[in-house]
This record gives structure tokens, sequence and C-alpha cells, in this order.
């Protein structure tokens, strides 16, 4: 319920949408993190799946465009082939642009959850990889201030402001 408040305070996300897949072990067996991060490294979605093709890639790209309602003006990806063949089958295949560095801001957004990964000493199960995950993501994205683009007063006006929207809603929860 928190985390779900936290998301719906959230403002519309920026325009450009980098999308990347990293590998999780869960039970000795692989699984991937697809996760969606806007230009800004606000984190718009997470989901694990068992497999890494088009089929995942077009799961995760229909739950974003469902979710925000609107298609980014450009998506971003590296050159795994399943991103162009999804991004084909929706319409948006102009849009997507492929690159090996230009991904960057989606793959630095994976630091944190293989941090909290390795203090949990890995995850369970699948399920609870992305339940966990999910809560996560919200309050990271509402913690995480870019601190190199601000003043300190202004750093300090975004966390007073974080611990105000955190209060509001664990007090309604």
């Amino acid at each position: 319920m928190i985390a779900a408040d936290l998301r719906r305070r959230r403002s519309k996300p920026h325009t450009t949408w980098h999308l990347d897949e990293v590998y999780l072990k869960i039970g000795g067996r692989l699984v991937y993190l697809w996760r969606a991060v806007d230009a800004e490294g606000e984190v718009l979605d997470v989901l694990v799946q068992t497999s890494r093709n088009k089929r995942a890639a077009l799961k995760l790209m229909r739950k974003l465009l469902k979710k925000y309602g609107f298609i980014p003006d450009k998506l971003v990806t590296d050159d795994l082939r399943s991103y162009a063949a999804a991004a084909r089958d929706l319409g948006i295949a102009k849009r997507h642009e492929r690159g090996r560095w230009r991904n960057n801001r989606a793959e630095n957004s994976h630091q944190p959850t293989r941090r909290r990964e390795h203090k949990m000493q890995g995850f369970k199960s699948v399920g609870s990889a992305q339940r966990f995950l999910s809560v996560h993501v919200a309050t990271q994205n509402t913690f995480n201030v870019q601190r190199h683009l601000t003043s300190a007063r202004t750093h300090r006006a975004f966390r007073a402001s974080a611990i105000l929207t955190w209060r509001e809603v664990v007090t309604t929860a």
C-alpha cells in the first residue's frame, strides 16, 4: 500500500526511457530483472522474468505503456535484438535507439539492487524478488536526489519534501 501511494504521488516521467536487463540467481537458476529508467534516473518499473526474449521485452514495454499512458519520445536500449523486435510489434520502432554506451543510465540503476541483493544474501523466490524490488524502487525514487546537480540548500529542501511525503504515506497506510 505504501509503495502504491508513493507511485501515485510521483510526477509524470521524462519522455526518454532506458530499458535494460540483468541476470539474478534465485534458487540456483538464472532469472532476469528487466528495468525501465527515465532520463532523470527515476526507475519506472521492474519486472522479474525467467526468459530473455522478445516475449519478455514485449511484456515489459506493454506494462510501461499501459502504466504511464503515453509513448516515449525516445526508447534507448542495448544491442539485445529482443528490444527491436518488441518495438517493431508495438509500432514504436522509429523511436527506438540502440547503442552500447547510450544505455548507461539503466546500467547504473542496477547498482542499488545489487547492493540490496548482497545484503539480503540473495532472493529466495521470483515472487518475493518481484514484490521486494517493486517496493524498493518506489521508496528509492522518493528519496533519491541527484545531489551533484543541486546546491546544499536545494538538496535539504528536496530531502525535507521526501520525508514529509514519506510521513504522509505511512500515516495513511
